[in-house]
This record gives C-alpha cells, structure tokens and sequence, in this order.
C-alpha cells in the first residue's frame, strides 16, 4: 500500500467481507439480531450487498423467516429486484456457495463496518478541507463544523442506546437494585452538597446543569465549591472561566480547603496556625484532578475541543462553565442578536455534554425582571427572556440568598438551592450554609439546643 498522497487510492473497501458477512447469515439467521446492532445497510460498498442486507433487516424486524427464498421476495417487495436484472435468487445461491462457514460472520461484519467508518471519516475529511479553504468563514465557524462532522461519524459506531434492549433494560435493573442496598449513594458525580446529591443523585453524564441566579448570590463560588468537592471525591473536573484568571481560582479554592479568607492568603499576613493549615493544604489542592482555562472569548468549539482532549488523556468527569452568557460567538451572530447568542450557547452546551458523555454544569445571569417582585426568588419564567436555556437544560437550578435584599434577615448564611426543573427527576429547594469570608458553600449546619438549660 502506498504512502504518497498524490497517489489516487481506492475508497477503503473489501467486497470479500462483504460478501462473507451476508453469506454467513443466510446460512445461520440466527447471528442477525446480534449483528444488526452496528452492521448498517450504507456501511456497504458494494450496492448489491447494501439491498440484501437492508432486505434482511426487514425481515428481521418483522420476525419472518429468513432465507434465499424470502429475501428474494422481500427484494422484489422493495422495488429493487431491477438491480440484479432480476436474478436476485442466483445472486443469493451465489453468496452462499462463495461462504463455506458462517463460523468467523461476526468478524467479517466488524471488518465491513470498520472499513465503512474509514470512508466516513474520508469524506469528512474532505468537506473540512473545502471549509478551510474558505477564507468568507470565521475560523472559529470552520473549527465548530469540523469537529461536528468528526463527532457525526464518531457517533455512528455502536453507542449505549444502540445496545439490545434487553441490556438495556438489565443496566437500569441493576442500577435499581443497587439503589434498593445503599439508598444514599451517588450514582453521578457527587457535588458534595449532602441534600443537592440527594435530589440530584449527583450529575449525570450526557445532562446539562444550569445555575442560574442574579449577580451577586454567589453563583462562581457554587461552581468551585462544586468543583473542589467533586475533585476531592475522585472525579475529573474543568473549568472555564472567563470572570477569573486561573491564580485566582486557585486563591479561592485554597481559601475554601484551608478556611483562610483569600485576601489574607494574597496579603501572606498568615499567623502560625494559618499558616500550618496552610502548608497542610497546598499539596492536597495541588495534586486534585482539576483543569482551569481562563481564554479570553472562549467559544463553545473550544470547550468541545480542550473536553475532548482531555477525555483522550487522562479522562474527564464533569465540566464548569462561568458563565454561559459572555461566551464568545465567534462572529456568528449580529452583535444586537442576544437572544439568538444565548440559544446558540445553550443548545451547543447541551451538545457537548451528549457528544463528550459528561454533566456540563453553567452558570447563568438572570435579567432584573424579578427585581420588581416582592418575593425575588426566581422561576422558570425568568429564564423566558434568556433564548431557549430553559428548553436545552435538563436540570435548572436558582441561586437564591434573602442577605441580599436583606441585610437584617435572620439567616444571613442562609442559601436557597432552588431547582425548579429536572427532566428526569422531582423538584424541590435544598438549604445551604454560604460562608461569604470563604466564598464556599456547605451543607446546612443544624444547632441542638437544649431548651431545659435556658
């Protein structure tokens, strides 16, 4: 096989396999459904054998009886008897008579399909090239469509809902089963908020999480409490942020582990006992699994890009995004067309979390409409005026602290977790403990007092 590539190369290709993978059947139909999983009718080369095969998934689906005889009649009941000038019958004895075993069938359908996946890939390969070569697109335009393409191919290979429903079913059982021994575990990545998980049952992969909530409840700092819990839990965590230079996250998260305010950290004013505490914890933050971006007009083909590598280097788990509404568009959008820049940043949110198969949790600035409620704790009508959020997020949760409009509240460390919306699951609000000197969240801290001592 030649290297040069300004040798013209045949498209990757084996009419063999072919042939082999639809002789195997005919002669044991009992391999069908197992194959038909991943092997596609367009995975093959050769049209003749495409028919035949498609043919075979007709008759498969409607649970017929499968041989020479009835894939001849179903060949002729698609209207593609034509295609082999009417000798569909002796193509098939044919096929047969080349495969003397259907023993290696499995083989030879994996071999079509990984050959088809090769010349997807060609193809793609050349709608990228023309995009590159057009100077009128946006580069970052031309980077989103090509990784979309190559995800599109990607995508064709068996996934989990391409399984027999059978396993499928059996992976929820299981699921069920380990939730009936241990009620309280966490089946997704945990955000160490004790009642959130409980609600949640963690992130799930393929979701996306909004945090929504006006300036200043604390939205950052709910993101990086969730972060550094996650990461020191095991899971592989990224953020992107574009409000906060990566040294300043790391101010934050080392304020959050060692409980030492982040100015007195940047002013170095540490007694002894901070900075013994201090000293314990940098190596702990240090070696978390965590990733920090901070590119100015980060555009959501970058977070699919970096996610993407790191899920081939190490593996990732859940990605951060601060915050949704000051992502870059990449000059796809009028600079006046807001509403339609929001959708756009939603639903390609929502994308990367199916393509990378990881919970994409973002925050999101809500608009001061409910500023002129009594009660401000917002809903989901306040998502209405921000595109189509509401619409791509499975999980919506509002950020709410009274301290905020009220300075004398009695709870002035008290936060509101308030998820008005999750697709697969119930709703409800979970209270919090906001340490504001911290910029950390916690569990709610609950008090005894014994009243016979009062």
């Amino acid at each position: 096989m030649t290297t040069n590539p300004g040798v013209l190369r045949l498209a990757p290709h084996s009419p063999e396999s072919e042939e082999a993978a639809i002789g195997g059947v005919l002669i044991d139909p009992d391999l069908i459904p197992a194959i038909a999983v991943y092997l596609k009718p367009d995975h093959f080369h050769v049209n003749r054998l495409a028919i035949v095969w498609e043919a075979i998934l007709h008759l498969n689906e409607r649970k017929a009886g499968i041989d020479i005889l009835t894939v001849n009649e179903e060949i002729r009941a698609m209207g593609k008897a034509d295609q082999f000038e009417d000798k569909a019958r002796g193509f098939l004895v044919n096929l047969i008579n080349r495969t003397p075993t259907s023993i290696h069938t499995q083989d030879y359908a994996r071999v079509v399909e990984r050959l088809a996946i090769r010349r997807q890939l060609l193809t793609a390969a050349d709608e990228i090239k023309t995009l590159a070569y057009d100077e009128g697109l946006p580069i970052e335009k031309i980077v989103t469509t090509s990784q979309q393409r190559v995800m599109r191919v990607a995508n064709n290979m068996v996934r989990d809902d391409d399984l027999p429903f059978y396993d499928a079913v059996m992976d929820v059982v299981n699921k069920i089963e380990a939730r009936m021994v241990n009620p309280t575990e966490v089946l997704g990545v945990p955000t160490g908020i004790r009642d959130y998980d409980a609600l949640l049952m963690g992130l799930q992969r393929g979701l996306l999480y909004i945090i929504a909530g006006r300036p200043g409840m604390g939205k950052t700092a709910l993101l990086l409490t969730i972060l550094l819990n996650a990461a020191k839990l095991g899971a592989r965590v990224a953020l992107f942020s574009q409000e906060m230079t990566r040294e300043q996250v790391i101010y934050r998260l080392l304020a959050m582990e060692t409980g030492i305010n982040s100015n007195t950290l940047r002013a170095g004013g540490l007694n002894p006992r901070e900075y013994s505490l201090f000293v314990e914890a940098f190596p702990r933050v240090a070696e978390l699994p965590i990733y920090v971006t901070n590119a100015k007009r980060t555009t959501p083909a970058m977070i699919l890009a970096k996610s993407l590598a790191w899920q081939l280097q190490t593996g990732l788990d859940a990605v951060m995004v601060d915050y949704l509404q000051i992502l870059s568009d990449g000059g796809l959008f009028k600079a006046d067309n807001e509403t339609g820049k929001v959708s756009y940043f939603a639903e390609e949110l929502k994308q990367i979390a199916r393509d990378v198969n990881i919970p994409v949790m973002a925050a999101a600035q809500l608009n001061r409409a409910l500023e002129s409620r009594q009660d401000k704790r917002p809903m989901l009508s306040d998502l209405k005026q921000s595109g189509s959020i509401e619409q791509a997020a499975d999980v919506v949760t509002f950020l709410y602290r009274e301290v905020v409009y009220n300075e004398a509240t009695e709870f002035p460390n008290k936060a509101e977790l308030i998820t008005a919306k999750q697709r697969d699951g119930v709703t409800g609000t979970v209270d919090t403990h906001f340490e504001r000197s911290l910029t950390k969240f916690s569990d709610s801290r609950i008090t005894k007092i014994d009243l016979n001592s009062l």
